[in-house]
């Protein structure tokens, strides 16, 4: 057992290869421990136990795949073998397939018990998977022969220094529960029509877990796991760095307004109507990429060939930052994604590139890959946390149905509920209608810890992008006229716009 000379030893951990198990685990199994990994047929508990065996292999270990099931190990490794994890090499000499039917059939537990440990001491086994734990159940003659049975797998597994997975289905009796070092369920949630995998681990002795559901694929590479993002960042990697000068937004007046520009690692949420020009000021943002402070579009509507086409037009120099690696654009449909996968995509691009810049184009493609929204408001709090910590300035874009003024009030229709949690910037886009012609209106409603010009400016979009004008003359004129031609009013059963699902109150 390893030890660590400022606390307690430290258990020695066979990592399971999964990705995304061993960060749940918290590093993998513990040696010489017992785990129950439980589910209902086709939930994946044989392509599990299969795939850990061959990582561990593959790492040079070597592996014990026992089957209590009547099904041969050929159709069983027919199916496996469509798998990417599989290497027929290593089979037998390293991996090594065995039946105890006919042993359990024919002579019962003790010779089970028996077999196991022959064959873990001949193969030099560190991991031993039994697969069918349902059939020792069904086989013993009482309740209490059968915790004895787990008993003395416990023993043999601890003198072996062997981790050992049993597979079994949902069992309604918990008393062998109590017995392992750890249970993992796998199981599968409907929310409507769309089913979800989910992985949960109820009980690991000695070690702390990652608690609550996470969602798993399986894939034909093999089972992955995606855990909960908002318990994965819980606590930022990296402490929060003291920020400097303010980063230019891309658009001279608005960092003028701003008082220079975001703060350095702040986050900031842009709301407004569709075609406004949200999109466009993304764009601007990420044009002051450079090689030492790369950025990142992730976004879910437009394909990365439509937005360079809009930077094209607008006069941006996207094509040439991608091209030398400054910037990336990755697109994220949301038909069938799972919303910690797509979390997970986001921080593998940020960690792949180092970036500085980062522009979420949607929040609103976050929400319709959620089942449970309420936990929206979680994942974005961490996210700031963790982004802030590696040094990164966020741009979100919401959308939101702003047009027209009600009785002088030009934001009444925006309700910005629960969002400090979320973004120390809120900027508003909004169209206000003056007879045939629709004007855009941009304000910074707040920055944390900075004085701003929080009044309306109206601006344009042309071939050089964004326009914005240098005072609020012409939007007050335009306000005035809207509200002396009269006719707006909000529809009392639209209720209050939403922004990104947080469902809480803001103390601001």
């Amino acid at each position: 057992m390893a030890t660590d000379e400022s606390g307690p030893p430290l258990l020695k951990r066979i990592p399971s290869g999964v990705p995304g198990l061993d960060a749940v685990l918290r590093g993998g199994f513990l040696r010489g421990g017992v785990f129950i990994v439980q589910g209902s047929p086709g939930a994946g508990k044989t392509i599990l136990g299969n795939q850990i065996c061959f990582h561990h292999v593959a790492t040079g270990g070597r592996a014990l795949y026992v089957t209590l099931l009547a099904e041969n190990h050929a159709r069983m490794l027919l199916h496996i073998g469509q798998l990417g994890f599989f290497e027929e090499a290593i089979i037998p000499d390293r991996l090594y397939y065995i039946s105890a039917f006919r042993v359990l059939e024919q002579e019962g537990l003790p010779a089970v018990l028996h077999l196991l440990r022959r064959e873990v001491q001949v193969r030099g086994a560190s991991i031993l998977v039994l697969d069918g734990l349902s059939a020792i159940e069904e086989s013993a003659a009482s309740s209490r022969e059968f915790k004895k049975f787990i008993h003395e797998l416990q023993a043999q597994a601890a003198l072996a220094d062997c981790a050992m997975l049993l597979l079994t289905g949902v069992s309604q009796s918990s008393a062998e529960h109590t017995l392992v070092d750890g249970v993992i369920e796998l199981h599968t949630k409907l929310y409507g029509r769309h089913a979800e995998r989910v992985l949960q681990v109820h009980k690991l002795r000695g070690s702390g877990y990652l608690r609550g559901e996470h969602s798993f694929r399986i894939t034909d590479d093999g089972i992955a796991v995606y855990p909960r993002t908002e318990a994965l960042l819980a606590h930022p990697s990296v402490p929060d760095k003291v920020t400097g000068p303010p980063i230019s937004t891309g658009v001279a007046q608005l960092d003028r307004i701003m008082g220079g520009g975001f703060p350095q690692h702040s986050t900031a949420l842009l709301v407004g109507p569709p075609g406004i020009g949200k999109t466009t000021l993304g764009l601007h943002f990420l044009s002051e990429c450079n090689h030492d402070n790369p950025g990142l579009f992730f976004g879910f509507y437009e394909t990365p060939a439509a937005i360079c086409d809009k930077a094209k037009v607008l006069g941006l120099p996207l094509d040439r930052l991608i091209a030398e690696g400054d910037v990336e654009v990755v697109w994220q449909p949301t038909t069938e994604g799972l919303l910690d996968e797509t979390c997970e995509r986001l921080v593998a691009a940020i960690e792949r590139r180092g970036v500085r810049r980062l522009f979420i184009d949607g929040v609103q493609g976050f929400e319709r890959l959620a089942p449970e929204p309420e936990r929206l408001s979680h994942i974005f709090s961490a996210f700031s946390s963790e982004f802030r910590g590696r040094g990164i300035s966020t741009l979100y874009t919401s959308e939101a149905d702003l047009i027209g003024p009600v009785m002088g009030l030009p934001f009444s229709g925006l309700s910005l509920w629960g969002v400090s949690c979320i973004a120390e910037i809120i900027l508003v886009m909004r169209y206000v209608e003056l007879r045939s012609q629709l004007h855009r209106m941009i304000s910074v409603l707040k920055v944390r810890d900075v004085e701003i010009n929080s009044a309306l400016h109206r601006f344009g979009i042309s071939g050089n992008g964004i326009i914005i004008e240098p005072d609020s003359t012409a939007a007050e004129e335009i306000l005035a006229q809207a509200i002396r031609q009269g006719g707006y009013e909000v529809p009392g059963n639209q209720g209050p716009v939403r922004t990104p699902a947080t469902g809480h109150g803001s103390e601001d």
